[in-house]
């Protein structure tokens, strides 16, 4: 740490921010990701043996996904090199490379930490794949993102991806008292006061610290009540119950009452949500998923008016954009519902991982070169708008996988029309052998 400073021109004895002064030094004193670093979890074994397998840590900001690769290297003997892909280019990216190779050939083990590694381009990803097999490197990369469609397969298929948790309420109140214990008094909080503390940092450590210290500053002596410190904080505090409910419950409450198809109460659990200081655009997010979730094709109306209300938000903002959602919290609610998309895209998804990598039929593939014509490439494709009734009934699986049915339609809404097609072309492709 003191060569960091250093390089900063700064001592270690210069002033340096609270969530800097408790940044763990072991893993176990790393909060709320024991599911991974605990002695039964998968990093904490890998730590534990010495040996550190490339791997991409996915989870939300201030989770401590650069503290534990840091943690990782020290407990592995390894050298911790790291690179932003925000700030660094292939210059960088080269330079690293090679000085992670010299230090190989002088027996000292490399971890290259890369923060936001989703920011890399395809072509960057691709350059980090030599080294990794060779061994120059032990690849860590921070996400924020799905890596399933930020980063490569080549890449990820070298890599073990850990999923890492947004912080809890516990988590988080443990990381009060540590601040706490460093500063040698405690914060200027009641107890409500402290649970929404809480809940404004929204399961990141990084910032309930930065916002102790925003208290610790102020030597309040009095404590502070919600309103209080949403005053100091600037920040409106959420509005909770006699149950002090936090906003994950909300949502769900939320989410649970369109899918109940109960207007009055969603409505209610909307309007609780937004006096409480709720971010409109969060529960914009949810209406979006819940939009596809529940109500899928019976009503396909329901995806585009609910991300026009997300538009709409955008374009008016408080208070008038929250009308938009009032209205799309009705629609859905309102709707005929059916999860058969839900349902059939996670079993798509299951037979997609259970088959890996079989090629699409022949008569389908593409053939643009005289090559791929030889080898029977597009063959006996059957042109849909060619057939009788525009539906040929040809098979599109994999030769060495059986059909298999997926999607079955509810008798609901738009579905129920959907689902009278199917039926129809189910026969036509049993009459034809398709």
């Amino acid at each position: 740490m003191s060569d960091l400073f250093s390089a900063a021109g700064l001592t270690p004895e210069a002033p340096r921010p609270l969530a800097e002064r408790l940044r763990p030094t072991t893993l176990g004193e790393v909060v709320g990701q024991e599911h991974l670093l605990g002695p039964e979890g998968p990093i904490g074994r890998m730590a534990a043996a010495h040996r550190l397998s490339s791997m991409i840590l996915w989870g939300p900001p201030g989770v401590g996904k650069t503290t534990i690769a840091r943690l990782l290297a020290d407990a592995g003997g390894y050298q911790f090199q790291q690179l932003s892909a925000v700030f660094s280019g292939v210059a960088d990216l080269k330079k690293a490379f090679e000085t992670a190779r010299a230090r190989r050939a002088a027996g000292q083990a490399t971890l290259l930490f890369v923060d936001e590694i989703h920011r890399f381009n395809r072509a960057q990803q691709d350059g980090f794949l030599p080294f990794v097999e060779a061994g120059d490197v032990t690849l860590v990369g921070a996400t924020t993102e799905n890596p399933s469609f930020e980063l490569n397969g080549a890449l990820l298929s070298r890599c073990q991806v850990y999923v890492l948790k947004r912080l809890d309420e516990a988590a988080l109140e443990s990381l009060l008292r540590r601040a706490e214990a460093d500063e040698g008094r405690v914060l200027p909080l009641t107890s409500p006061a402290r649970e929404a503390l809480i809940a404004m940092a929204d399961g990141d450590g990084r910032y309930v610290l930065t916002l102790a210290e925003t208290l610790f500053a102020i030597h309040q002596e009095e404590p502070l009540d919600p309103q209080g410190l949403a005053g100091v904080l600037q920040r409106r505090a959420p509005a909770y119950d006699k149950d002090r409910e936090e906003h994950y419950n909300l949502i769900s409450a939320l989410h649970k009452s369109i899918r109940g198809s109960d207007p009055d109460a969603a409505l209610y659990w909307l309007a609780r949500m937004l006096q409480g200081g709720e971010e409109p655009l969060f529960i914009a997010r949810r209406l979006v998923r819940a939009a596809s979730e529940d109500i899928g094709t019976a009503d396909p109306t329901a995806l585009l008016v609910a991300t026009a209300a997300k538009d709409a938000y955008d374009f008016l903002g408080s208070p008038e954009g929250e009308l938009a959602l009032a209205q799309v919290v009705v629609h859905l609610a309102t709707a005929p519902k059916s999860n058969a998309v839900y349902k059939a895209f996670g079993a798509a998804r299951r037979a997609a991982k259970e088959t890996g990598s079989l090629m699409p039929p022949a008569h389908i593939r593409n053939a643009p070169t005289q090559l791929m014509k030889q080898l029977g490439y597009g063959e006996g494709y059957a042109y849909d708008h060619d057939a009788e009734g525009g539906f040929s009934g040809q098979t599109y699986f994999p030769d060495d996988m059986p059909r298999q049915r997926f999607y079955a339609p509810k008798d609901v809404g738009t579905e129920g029309r959907i689902k009278e097609r199917l039926e129809r072309w189910a026969q036509i492709r049993r009459e034809r052998g398709g």
